[in-house]
């Protein structure tokens, strides 16, 4: 019979699974208790040297120290880690998902060592499941799957008292070939993401005044779900073999991943294991990054991460935050932008050509709706207008909400300023689709359009950001408006390649420069002059003062580098 302590943590914890939910690192105040389950990012990219297969990188478990013995860091047991994928607007849900479930045997259970004598304690298998009809129906593609043990150090991992082998060895030995045509790794890396967050969270000191930046997830693992799917499999029903073009819609996928737990979970009074039991509660989700972490406020992150995607775009309350979010008070000298001294560099449209204001709480492009103007353009309620001018005082429904929520449509006024002839509503340069208007926040990812190879001199950080730069002032690509491939058009938010500074890509967007990519330019433009005007310059110049990983990535697939040794520093 229980005690009664016993059934008190029995209803908390019930409580706890169905209210928890979160995403990145440890931002949101329930999950930041469950790190097992928490989200860290999401990758999504066509693979550089295969480009008929999709990378697919979900991470778990913030801010691992490598030597975080006895009890290194581990997939859960009792977790449900899922990466869905959306293909089809027309139909709500998922069309393709993974499941991976974790189980732990202990070889060696008369040591304290993790790993002595080619033991390994505790060793971690996963089976992995793939649903391609919205979770109605499983098929197990991969059963046993190997996940490498914890990088302890050279005496554990490479010393013949160890494994006698290399770390290198156990990742490669671990990537599985599933009969369905996927490759899967599933184990321990360095933490990819990388920003300055002591400087961030000390009141946007970003990048510091009095300092210097530093990586906050430098030298810090995760564990990471890596998938490379063939694009045959993502691609909408019905699509082309061959797509039509490099921004062909039906190649447009939108990807996010997420973690449940039982409902319940019972603690023992004899020291056995906890048992779970009830249903599958959703207790993690991530799409885009950072979304939860600096866009959504404190008190809302729990039930944002409470809902999928697909509910989401449905909750109408969460939508202000994209419309007016709060990083654009300190963009605004009308604001607290003097308030924030790191940020002087990026500031709001509050005049785009003596006629629009983007500030806080402004009405933004709503004056045209309805207007000739807008006719035959996405703004067009005949089209996506009710989308993307859905009122007023919503300023940024026309940049930043469908970047998080229905992605970019290769449509006017959605094309770069290059051949518009100085009309932001015209017809341009085409340089992104990812428009799939169907859920929330989802990573979104046109598969159409090639990678860009990384150890191209052309290849960018900073995204679709650099293509746009490249698509209005490089004679090879503004020459005209034509179709045609220009670098990092694949890269971040379109997908996500693990090199992407989304940290810079993102605050630089909030700054407006999506706007002033398809010709709504900045306040000091003079007419007649050059749209390359010193706000401009200001914005594209901006660094938040880390600018790359800690670790090289791996040039095949998983490629996530290699975790940090529990020995190792990076001094």
């Amino acid at each position: 019979m229980k005690t009664f302590v016993s059934k008190i943590l029995t209803v908390a914890l019930c409580l706890w699974g169905m209210a928890a939910s979160a995403s990145s690192h440890r931002e949101a105040p329930l999950i930041a208790n469950d790190p097992l389950a928490d989200n860290t990012d999401v990758y999504a990219f066509v693979s550089p040297d295969n480009p008929n297969m999709v990378t697919i990188i979900a991470n778990y478990i913030p801010t691992e120290l490598p030597h975080g013995g006895p009890n290194y860091y581990t997939f859960g047991e009792n977790i449900r880690y899922e990466i869905h994928i959306d293909n089809n607007a027309a139909i709500v849900g998922d069309e393709v998902t993974y499941r991976f479930t974790f189980s732990r045997v202990n070889e060696d259970p008369t040591t304290f060592f993790n790993i002595r004598l080619g033991a390994r304690n505790l060793r971690t298998t996963y089976t992995c499941e793939r649903s391609m009809d919205g979770g109605n129906t499983w098929v197990t593609i991969v059963s046993g799957g190997e996940v490498p043990p914890p990088n302890i150090g050279p005496r554990s991992i490479n010393g013949p008292v160890g494994l006698n082998t290399t770390y290198d060895q156990l990742i490669a030995d671990a990537i599985e070939s599933a009969t369905t045509g996927e490759r899967i790794f599933c184990g321990p890396a360095d933490d990819p993401f990388f920003v300055d967050l002591g400087g961030v969270f000390d009141l946007g000191n970003l990048p510091r005044q009095n300092g210097t930046s530093r990586d906050g997830l430098g030298e810090y693992n995760v564990h990471t779900i890596a998938i490379q799917v063939p694009i045959s499999t993502l691609r909408k029903a019905g699509a082309a073999a061959t797509p039509a073009n490099i921004l062909d819609g039906d190649y447009v996928i939108g990807v996010w991943a997420s973690a449940s737990r039982r409902a319940m979970r019972t603690l023992s009074t004899t020291g056995n294991e906890p048992t779970d039991a009830g249903a599958w509660v959703q207790v993690s989700r991530l799409g885009m990054p950072l979304t939860n972490e600096v866009v959504i406020p404190i008190g809302f992150k729990d039930y944002w991460n409470s809902l999928t995607p697909y509910q989401e775009l449905a909750d109408t309350q969460l939508d202000g935050f994209f419309y007016n979010p709060e990083l654009a008070l300190y963009m605004d000298n009308s604001q607290f932008g003097g308030a924030v001294p790191a940020m002087a560099k990026l500031r709001i449209q509050r005049n785009s050509l003596g006629a629009f204001d983007f500030g806080f709480g402004k009405n933004g492009l709503h004056s045209l709706k309805g207007s000739a103007a807008v006719a035959g353009t996405a703004l067009d309620d005949a089209i996506f207008g009710t989308l993307l001018l859905p009122g007023p005082g919503k300023a940024r429904s026309v940049d930043l909400w469908p970047i998080f929520h229905t992605g970019v449509p290769n449509f006017p006024p959605y094309q770069l300023a290059t051949g518009k002839a100085g009309n932001p509503l015209a017809a341009g340069k085409p340089f992104i689709n990812n428009f799939l208007p169907n859920g929330g926040d989802m990573l979104r990812l046109n598969m159409a359009t090639p990678p860009t190879p990384r150890n191209s001199p052309e290849f960018s950080s900073l995204g679709i950001v650099q293509a746009a730069v490249l698509g209005l002032t490089d004679p090879a690509y503004n020459a005209d408006a034509s179709l045609q491939f220009i670098p990092n058009m694949d890269g971040f938010p379109n997908g996500r390649r693990l090199e992407d500074d989304v940290t810079r890509i993102e605050l630089q967007a909030v700054a407006g420069v999506a706007l002033a990519a398809i010709g709504l330019w900045y306040d000091d433009y003079v007419p007649g002059g050059s749209p390359v005007t010193t706000q401009l310059v200001n914005v594209l110049s901006y660094s938040t003062g880390v600018d790359n990983n800690d670790k090289i990535f791996k040039t095949s697939f998983p490629y996530v580098a290699t975790p940090w040794m529990g020995t190792e520093t990076g001094e």
